[in-house]
């Protein structure tokens, strides 16, 4: 084994100068940066039943998620093995090790899991996740790529998924939709067809090019459009909610960017509010409040749709017992255990608390919660300044670095607010996780290069 672990910190050191990517196909850039391959990996075609590996539900698109995944850690093993010296800033060091500390948390988890192979699985899968992260960052440190483009290339990705959805719709809807009782059938966002998640993906990415004119126009809004539509029509109120707060985020980031830009986001909020005021005016505000929380009534909007209760008996839980239930298992076994018991029915289809944050607390109490949120806020502030404040420039590379950091925070500020009803993040084999993973990834990475860059940059200065 020849691997060198070169840590960046306050000391000088000597690190290479900026190199400018160079745009790749498609299949170059899958096949140089595997990890977008994951978000791939789970796939579209699945029965509505879905699969609960704690009941012996599985199917062979199961094993085709993992072999991937154990595909892509293998790879970024085999290269981290074989690689002199690997640079990474401190701030990326101090990252990971949470990253890898929950990770052990969710396999200590396995001791006191009401199924121990599930949580030991599950668990192993999230720890391969972060080493494909780290074999992407070392990647990207000696095969730079051009930043804007890993965004472009997930946003094409996520087009490809939500058209095998709407193809399969065609052939088997069965496979992509599920039937709800009074509702009839309407396109979900989840374990079946993820599209609540891959479409403000795509709607995000087309608004912060469009409005950095970082691709022609018409393209922009061509995938603008799709992933907005694609979002109404998950019915998704969680999904709807982040999407519009992150839109307004990203229309408020690009206020700050010149004096033209706050004045047509000016002229454009208020011309925003009084067509929503003349539409509520002419269809009437009851009809639309209708509209939007789909003729649910006033004791389903209070508890969150039944979510409150399931968040109560989690916190009441993990009062109780402080090191959680057991990772992804824990919830599934001993909430329907408890459901069953109170209630007299079976739950079989519930495996989640609809939130990604209870549900961490959840799986391994409330140091893995912690842990969990302190990972979160470290990211956020590595990503924060190219935000806040300009970043001295001296080569395009870092131009197009700043703007796929700020679009990667854009879209992970999305996944935690879409977190806050929905559990798509907190655990392996889905589409919402390996998305969120992918884009963390974006920023660690990108913050790598930048960091070590500008610290080759000022030892420059100094010996000159």
């Amino acid at each position: 084994m020849r691997l060198s672990a070169e840590w960046i910190d306050n000391s000088e050191c000597e690190t290479r100068g900026p190199q400018p990517g160079r745009r790749l196909s498609f299949m170059r850039f899958l096949m140089r940066y595997p990890i977008f391959l994951l978000a791939l990996g789970p796939p579209v075609f699945r029965s509505a039943r879905g699969i609960d590996i704690t009941e012996g539900q599985v199917d062979i698109w199961s094993f085709l998620q993992v072999g991937l995944l154990g595909a892509v850690t293998m790879r970024a093993v085999l290269r981290l093995t074989a690689t002199e010296a690997i640079f990474i800033p401190k701030q990326i060091r101090s990252v990971l090790k949470f990253a890898f500390l929950l990770g052990l948390l969710f396999l200590a988890s396995t001791i006191y899991s009401p199924s121990r192979l599930t949580t030991a699985a599950y668990s192993i899968f999230y720890i391969f996740t972060w080493i494909c992260i780290v074999g992407f960052i070392a990647d990207v440190y000696r095969n730079p790529p051009e930043w804007m483009q890993c965004l472009f290339h997930l946003r094409f990705i996520s087009f490809l998924l939500l058209a095998v959805v709407f193809f399969v719709l065609t052939v088997d809807p069965r496979l992509v939709m599920q039937v709800l009782p009074g509702e009839g059938i309407r396109l979900r966002g989840d374990a079946v067809a993820p599209v609540a998640v891959i479409c403000p993906v795509i709607a995000l990415i087309s608004t912060y090019s469009f409005l950095h004119s970082l691709e022609p126009r018409f393209r922009a809004v061509f995938f603008f459009l799709v992933g907005l539509a694609g979002t109404l029509l998950t019915q998704i109120r969680g999904s709807e909610l982040a999407l519009f707060l992150c839109l307004f985020f990203l229309a408020t980031l690009w206020a700050k960017s010149s004096k033209r830009a706050a004045c047509l986001f000016i002229s454009g909020l208020m011309a925003s509010i009084l067509f929503f005021v003349t539409v509520a005016t002419v269809i009437g505000p009851e009809r639309i409040w209708n509209k939007f929380n789909r003729g649910e009534n006033a004791a389903g909007i209070e508890s969150a749709s039944g979510r409150t209760e399931l968040w109560a008996f989690v916190l009441k839980y993990c009062t109780t017992h402080p090191w959680g239930m057991g990772y992804v298992a824990g919830f599934r076994i001993i909430f329907r255990q408890y459901f069953s018991l109170s209630t007299g029915q079976i739950l079989s289809h519930l495996g989640t608390a609809h939130n990604t944050f209870l549900d961490i607390l959840a799986s391994a109490g409330w140091l893995a919660l912690a842990v969990y949120l302190i990972m979160l806020t470290k990211i956020i502030r590595l990503a924060w300044p190219f935000v806040s404040r300009h970043v001295s420039l001296n080569a395009a590379l870092d131009i197009y670095s700043q703007h796929a950091v700020r679009c990667s925070l854009v879209l992970l500020v999305f996944c935690l607010a879409y977190g806050m009803g929905a559990t798509e993040f907190s655990a392996p084999l889905r589409a919402g996780f390996y998305i969120l993973y992918i884009i963390i990834a974006i920023i660690l990475g990108a913050s790598a290069r930048m960091i070590a860059d500008a610290r080759a940059r000022n030892i420059s200065a100094r010996t000159k």
